[in-house]
């Protein structure tokens, strides 16, 4: 029972100090003179990484490799099947032109290169710097998206962050910042080690618990931002931000934790996980292209389709 507990903890502790490691560096962000559209595409949607990224760090240098791809691959099935597919159940969410010329593309070529490059069992410390330069080269392009006047809307989410932080002053802005790596810190450690022991007293293999669990805890911010959203009809950049987010998880999470430590990669995963991860990004193209949005029955076929890949994992 003491295990169940502390993973909770850890989850509980490992959110809040992604939510308020978000404030102090959009509050800092805004005194240091940056725009709403960058906060928006950088800090507010690294930010919702940050969980994952402390977890799948933790669990490699515990050597747990097992938690640290399954954290990735699930959290990226749970975004389009379980969080895009809620979602639409409450609102159709609308499909703009770019999601399918750029961030879809995007999502399903990173998605492809992911597989590849675990294909031989392995993600080294050369192929972790291809990807954390891929994720360098990609927010560069977004930068430059937003400077030149091609996106400068932050994002509701984004709007919401800024005014919320408008009021801090440097000492608590640069304590919430610190408060909240400390915060990932610890309850990334304990979700870890408590996942674990978890996995070990039922026999249930540590990929299992990554591609569940773990994952789908560490995808609730998505999940509560984007039904909130979806009740207030505002879906609009719900897909963009579920792609952007499943790119950086790619990137930028995996990229850094090969960097700090290469990650070992199972059979499994290979024959299984990664298979449904690109089955669920290649079925939301004709999802998207019918009346450019996911409709309500689109959202009830996600959501089956999640639970079909639950099913057949347990």
């Amino acid at each position: 029972m003491t295990a169940y507990l502390l993973l909770a903890l850890g989850l509980v502790i490992l959110l809040f100090g992604g939510k308020i490691l978000v404030d102090g560096a959009s509050a800092i962000a805004l005194k240091l003179g940056m725009s709403s559209g960058l906060i928006g595409l950088t800090i507010v949607a690294f930010g919702t990484s940050a969980p994952e990224l402390l977890v799948s760090v933790s669990a490699a240098l515990k050597g747990n490799s097992d938690i640290s791809i399954g954290n990735v691959i699930g959290s990226n099935i749970a975004n389009i099947g379980l969080v895009l597919g809620f979602s639409g159940v409450f609102y159709p969410i609308m499909i703009k032109r770019t999601h399918l010329r750029f961030d879809y593309l995007i999502t399903i070529l990173v998605s492809l290169l992911f597989f590849g490059l675990s294909y031989n069992g392995n993600i080294q410390v050369w192929e972790g710097l291809l990807l954390f330069g891929l994720f360098i080269v990609f927010n560069l392009y977004l930068f430059k998206s937003v400077k030149g006047g091609v996106n400068e809307d932050p994002g509701h989410e984004a709007e919401e962050e800024i005014e919320h932080v408008k009021g801090y002053g440097w000492i608590a802005s640069l304590g919430l910042f610190v408060g909240g790596i400390v915060g990932l810190y610890f309850g990334s450690n304990l979700l870890v080690e408590n996942a674990v022991l978890i996995s070990r007293e039922f026999g249930v293999s540590e990929r299992i618990i990554g591609v569940t669990i773990i994952a789908i805890g560490t995808s609730l911010p998505e999940l509560i931002t984007s039904i909130m959203a979806a009740l207030a009809k505002e879906t609009d950049m719900a897909l963009g931000n579920i792609l952007g987010s499943n790119i950086m998880n790619i990137l930028s999470i995996i990229g850094l934790t090969a960097i700090i430590q290469p990650i070992n990669v199972s059979p499994e995963f290979i024959q299984s996980d990664f298979i449904w991860m690109i089955g669920f990004t290649l079925i939301l193209f004709p999802l998207m292209k019918t009346k450019m949005q996911i409709s309500r029955l689109e959202g009830v076929i996600l959501l089956l389709g999640y639970f079909a890949y639950l099913f057949f994992l347990l």
